[in-house]
């Protein structure tokens, strides 16, 4: 068993950031390698509960306390294995995942949790290392082809789990590259995207055919046995208020979208650029800090992100009781980089780096403000210069403005992370005559089968959903453990029963998630 008394010897520790004036220069992640022995000490703190809430917090139901109890013995080989079993891509989860499970944590009722996330994240590293990452190849062949649209995390697992399970399973993907809004969507410095490509390299070497650049017709995809989208909700929420057809007003996936292809070496240089200019940020979720990390390391003038929520306190709220996912103050990455203060004494290079040079000492690189509306744009030549804004409060369930609070402030660079509205209804979606619901979901039934109507003549195969497009906006551990859930039902329905294992089903909703 566990160490029931590992909690009471060792406190929280996280891994170390690298110095923000170092970090804003690159686009590398942000965190330093643990010290030896931290992680084990780390795992130590799991008590292995008698009803271990962190199985249900998680979407993907990793049996936490074994693997953490193995690293705590040092047998990460058999901890390796057994983190595989339910998850395909730890190391994705491990960087990207707000852990969930670490809310439902028992330890976390009185006491900081158990860092699962980053015990998570040590032990895909490890296999890595060690070479225990290897191809997976299937025992048989069951002579079906399989079809996945989109290649994100959910339209990966879903092909990694029927390749296993003996399908022949090709992924179209529209982007000239594969990984969805892991490659595209999420800024380098939270996740290299040489870890997809790693991560790819096994699945290709396990028979899974990948083609780029395709956006596939209902033709294309009655020529399989089974079809599976994943293409994801990218249609962004938009802000209708006066002025918001200025020229300098973007939706929030543009700008990160042309940043990584600047990582990627496609260009030198973004189309749009956050340099010297006044950015505002409008959505206080995790896509607008996603842009203000961007934005500082583009030499922005200033950032502010707008939340219209209230500041959130700093400890849990009594609306999100344990196990719940907790609504408690939280400090991102590119927070602790916004906070940083200008010294006066940073070098030529950290100056030109960081766009300090129209910056007094003494100031703060970013800030946030809550309670905040956005009521209009302005500006002059078409080109967006200044917003006007004001305070809000929540009367009775609704939000109202605050009298006497408007305020104006400069902006000429204005990016909008408000979420995202569903998925398209173009292109194949429409060809399939794919049902949608009021949220801009795909309609499907409990086994992930979507309601559809082709326009394509003789149309034969099924087809099912899996990830945000069926689901809504939601996290990357949902997206992966809908991908499996998925997958296992496809597999049942071509072979009449499935070996692969199902967490999940479209209604399940964990304890650490509001519903």
């Amino acid at each position: 068993m566990a160490d029931p008394q590992g909690f009471l010897k060792f406190n929280r520790e996280e891994p170390a950031h690298r110095p923000v004036p170092l970090r804003l220069m690159d686009y590398s992640e942000v965190y330093e390698p643990a010290p030896d022995g931290q992680i084990e000490r780390q795992a130590t703190r799991c008590m292995d509960c008698g009803v271990p809430f962190c199985h249900e917090g998680c979407p993907l139901g990793n049996i936490i306390p074994e693997w953490n109890d193995l690293v705590r013995q040092g047998r990460w080989r058999e901890a390796f294995d057994r983190l595989h079993a339910t998850n395909n891509f730890p190391e994705f989860t491990g960087r990207l995942c707000p852990a969930p499970c670490e809310g439902a944590c028992v330890l976390g009722i009185n006491d900081d949790p158990v860092t699962i996330k980053n015990v998570e994240l040590a032990i895909a590293e490890r296999g890595f290392e060690e070479g225990w990452v290897q191809p997976i190849k299937p025992t048989l062949d069951t002579g079906m082809r399989v079809a996945v649209v989109g290649s994100g995390p959910a339209g990966l697992a879903a092909a990694q789990q029927l390749k296993r399970a003996g399908h022949a399973v090709t992924v179209y993907e529209r982007d000239d590259r594969l990984g969805g809004l892991m490659r595209y969507g999420v800024p380098e410095y939270k996740m290299e995207n040489r870890w997809i490509d790693r991560r790819l390299e096994q699945m290709r070497a396990e028979g899974t055919e990948f083609r780029t650049g395709v956006s596939p017709t209902a033709a294309d995809l009655n020529a399989y046995d089974a079809v599976v989208l994943a293409t994801g909700t990218p249609v962004p929420r938009e802000l209708p208020v006066v002025g918001r057809e200025l020229e300098g007003i973007y939706p929030a996936m543009e700008y990160l979208n042309l940043q990584n292809r600047v990582c990627e070496g496609d260009t030198n240089t973004p189309a749009i650029s956050a340099k010297g200019k006044k950015v505002v940020i409008i959505g206080g979720g995790d896509t607008g800090t996603d842009c203000f990390g961007t934005a500082l390391r583009q030499g922005a003038a200033s950032v502010t992100q707008f939340d219209i929520r209230p500041r959130a306190p700093k400890h849990r709220a009594a609306s999100t009781p344990w196990p719940m996912y907790p609504l408690v103050y939280r400090t991102a990455t590119a927070h602790e980089e916004g906070e940083y203060v200008i010294s006066g004494d940073e070098s030529a290079a950290e100056i030109e780096a960081l766009g300090l040079a129209t910056r007094q000492p003494g100031t703060p690189l970013g800030n946030r403000v809550y309670n905040v509306n956005t009521v209009s744009f302005h500006g002059d030549d078409g080109r967006v210069q200044q917003l006007r804004a004001n305070e809000v409060q929540v009367v009775n369930g609704r939000r109202e403005a605050i009298e006497d609070t408007d305020f104006e402030m400069d902006a000429d660079l204005v990016l909008l992370a408000l979420g995202f509205s569903g998925a398209e209804r173009g292109g194949v979606t429409h060809e399939l005559g794919v049902a949608f619901d009021e949220r801009g979901r795909m309609v499907r039934d409990s086994e992930y089968r979507a309601q559809i109507k082709p326009l394509f003549p003789g149309f034969k195969p099924p087809v099912y959903v899996a990830g945000d497009n069926g689901r809504g906006q939601s996290l990357i551990v949902w997206a992966i453990a809908e991908g499996r859930a998925c997958a296992a039902a496809v597999d049942a329905d071509l072979m009449g029963e499935t070996a692969l294992p199902v967490a999940v089903t479209p209604q399940k909703q964990p304890l650490s998630v509001r519903a």
